[in-house]
């Protein structure tokens, strides 16, 4: 007998949203599953960090809903968002420059608003980015781009998320620092975290994603598990320069 399949934890549902009056997503269908690590992939201009800016709740979906854990929180206010347990680690990373890091860690706790908790959710991020610690009385400013990512993904953990959301998390950064940042990623998700993953680099994220979508012009263009799309010519030709793989295709959309 074959096991149900788990309800999403979040899902996009033909989800249509603008800034002002440049219309961006276009009838968006994504879900993920809870445990899952889901991929979203596409060019620069995509849209691909508008569809997470828009879980979050800016800008604000104009057509479709968003539903999280099985409520609808399409209308619901950014701050309400990440309380219900969706962290996010923005493109850009965005850290506080001027704040040491662990008190940016103590920002981004503010969102669990679980008292007492604060030393053992440092420890465990502490222990994923063992740099963090040895910079914790260091301004976040003065930190490496590597270290500043890692803490953009530490304060978001912070907020003990239901989902992790992170955007573009390899962007700039050197291949030795990728690759530490992606198996800090894929320990995460052996730890039992949900993750939704945008990213430029279409290898690390397919390599790393249960399943993935592909995003064109504001439409999801593609979507399989993510050695599917690896395997697909059309993803190659488009975002691996060409890199071999077996000859499975995913389905499209």
């Amino acid at each position: 007998m074959t096991a149900a399949t788990p309800t999403p934890l979040l899902a996009l549902e033909d989800v249509t949203a603008a800034y002002g009056r440049l219309p961006v997503l276009h009838d968006v269908s994504i879900h993920v599953r809870p445990g899952e690590i889901v991929s979203l992939i596409g060019a620069n201009g995509a849209g691909k960090s508008t569809t997470m800016m828009t879980i979050c709740g800016k800008p604000r979906a104009s057509h479709g809903r968003v539903v999280f854990d099985g409520q609808d929180i399409t209308q619901r206010p950014t701050h309400e968002i990440a309380r219900l347990g969706i962290c996010q680690s923005p493109e850009g990373r965005r850290i506080f420059g001027r704040m040491t890091v662990m008190e940016n860690l103590k920002m981004g706790a503010i969102v669990a608003n679980a008292p007492g908790a604060f030393e053992s959710d440092a420890a465990r991020v502490f222990n994923l980015f063992p740099r963090l610690k040895d910079r914790s009385t260091q301004r976040g400013g003065t930190l490496s781009g590597g270290e500043q990512q890692m803490l953009a993904i530490a304060r978001a953990l912070m907020g003990r998320p239901k989902l992790l959301l992170l955007d573009e998390p390899s962007l700039g950064l050197a291949p030795l620092v990728v690759k530490q940042i992606f198996e800090a990623i894929k320990a995460l998700n052996t730890d039992g975290l949900t993750v939704f993953l945008v990213e430029q680099n279409a290898y690390h994220a397919l390599k790393l994603a249960d399943r993935g979508y592909v995003m064109v012009n504001g439409r999801i263009t593609m979507t399989g598990t993510g050695d599917e799309l690896l395997a697909s010519e059309e993803v190659r030709n488009a975002y691996l320069e060409g890199a071999t793989a077996p000859a499975k295709e995913p389905t499209t959309s």
